[in-house]
């Protein structure tokens, strides 16, 4: 097969990679493929493949990591439940840019949100003896799934798309009401199809979080990337959608690696409403010996895992939050770019017999971040996944993401704009190629 790259080399390398199925290999996997084609060919892909910030890491936060290691934090251990500075710009950083109240307390760091994550699954499944499973609204982080089966806890899920506004209420019910569910996961914007819930959608999922008992868990790893509406003013709306404004049941998952560029670092931080913090459960205090949600999640389990976040980190994220509540550091125009360059590769990929997959937001056209999702006429993800390899394009299948859709996740952040034109041959050469799958 005369593809442009080595048919032939192309599958001895899958065939090395030992996986069952290429087409639903899993992020690192295909990560790990890609370089090892890229070293043997001499060949640069169009990396889609994994959401590693494109952008330099934010300069205010660098200069305050180095000031902290001169000033020798590195030999100290930091407070496991964080440094005051970073509590403190933290509540103040969701207060401005979100319009919640949560008191330093409840805002812990975490070795990024990957951690913040596990350790929300394992102390929200320890509240209930009777409620052993989580709830995804799906599609999602597909490595989050992958916590669970290391922790052996049970989950259920479901492809939002489809029932989005008015559904909404009555799918989740169809699972709360079986009283087994103790949390909900959800990223808002959402990875991969980068649609947003609205004030009615957020107001059901905290209406039935309140009912039913459940902590919420919203993945914020993409704050403020909704370019379709200015987010960037500190303390003035519109604010950061967020289920914190209808129920006390949640927990926020706010990164620094998409936003701030500062992925390398491993810190995010886990905001807990100050009366989950508080709250007791008599099975969570036999599982876990100790009083409280929040003691549960720092002297219990962040301590088990990790003892603490970088020290030095913790002083670059409370420097970037600072200056954003400050008005000194606009975050937002910082990233933009992600925004402009799916414009232009969402077209590319248009032009040559490719659709969006995840193409609508309720009543308007899904935004442009950092990610978007792609499919191509009667084929499936696993098979356009497998394909695009022989073309120097790689990407991650939505079955990985608990997506029902057919497609691809494309991430932006890796793919310089002089690449744009590459990316542009090597569609047109696909879709020559594949003509019966696009009439």
């Amino acid at each position: 097969m005369n593809t442009p790259i080595d048919y032939e080399l192309v599958e001895r390398k899958i065939k090395e990679l030992d996986v069952p199925d290429i087409g639903n290999a899993s992020i690192r996997e295909i990560v790990q493929l890609v370089t090892s084609i890229e070293a043997a060919t001499g060949e640069r892909y169009i990396r889609m493949e994994m959401g590693i910030p494109g952008l330099p890491p934010t300069q205010l936060g660098v200069n305050a990591e180095i000031e902290a290691l001169q000033n020798n934090v590195a030999s100290a251990y930091p407070r496991i439940d964080g440094i005051q500075s970073l509590k403190d710009e933290t509540s103040r950083f969701v207060k401005l840019f979100m319009d919640i109240d949560v008191k330093p307390e409840g805002c812990v760091p975490t070795v990024g949100s990957m951690e913040g994550s596990y350790a929300a699954f394992l102390v929200s499944g320890s509240c209930y003896k009777e409620r052993d499973t989580a709830l995804f609204i799906d599609p999602g982080f597909p490595v989050q799934k992958q916590q669970m089966l290391v922790m052996g806890h049970k989950y259920k899920t479901f492809d939002v798309f489809d029932f989005r506004g008015d559904k909404l209420r009555d799918k989740l019910e169809s699972y709360l009401s079986k009283g087994d569910i103790n949390c909900i996961i959800y990223s808002n914007p959402n990875n991969p199809a980068w649609i947003c819930f609205d004030e009615q959608e957020l107001s059901v999922i905290g209406e039935l979080a309140n009912t039913y008992g459940v902590v919420i868990i919203e993945d914020l790893a993409y704050f403020g990337m909704d370019f379709r509406i200015d987010l960037s003013r500190p303390g003035q709306p519109p604010y950061q959608a967020t289920v914190a404004n209808y129920t006390d049941n949640f927990i926020l998952l706010i990164s620094s690696s998409k936003v701030f560029s500062y992925a390398g670092q491993r810190i995010g931080m886990m905001v807990i409403s100050d009366s989950l913090y508080h709250r007791h459960f008599p099975y969570l205090e036999e599982r876990l010996k100790v009083h409280g949600f929040g003691n549960a999640v720092v002297h219990r389990v962040l301590y088990a895992l990790t003892s603490g976040t970088s020290h030095s980190a913790q002083y670059a994220l409370a420097a970037m939050f600072k200056g954003a509540s400050d008005g000194t550091f606009n975050f937002i125009e910082e990233v933009k770019e992600y925004s402009q360059k799916a414009k232009i590769m969402k077209q590319l990929f248009l032009d040559n017999g490719f659709q969006i997959v995840y193409d609508s937001d309720l009543d308007q056209p899904v935004g442009d971040g950092f990610y978007f999702t792609i499919g191509y006429p009667k084929m499936t993800g696993a098979a356009l996944m497998h394909k695009l390899l022989y073309y120097g394009i790689s990407a991650i299948s939505l079955g990985n993401t608990g997506s029902t859709k057919e497609g691809l996740r494309a991430c932006v952040s890796s793919v310089k704009r002089e690449q744009f034109g590459d990316l542009a041959i090597r569609l047109q050469r696909f879709n020559a190629d594949f003509p019966c799958a696009a009439e």
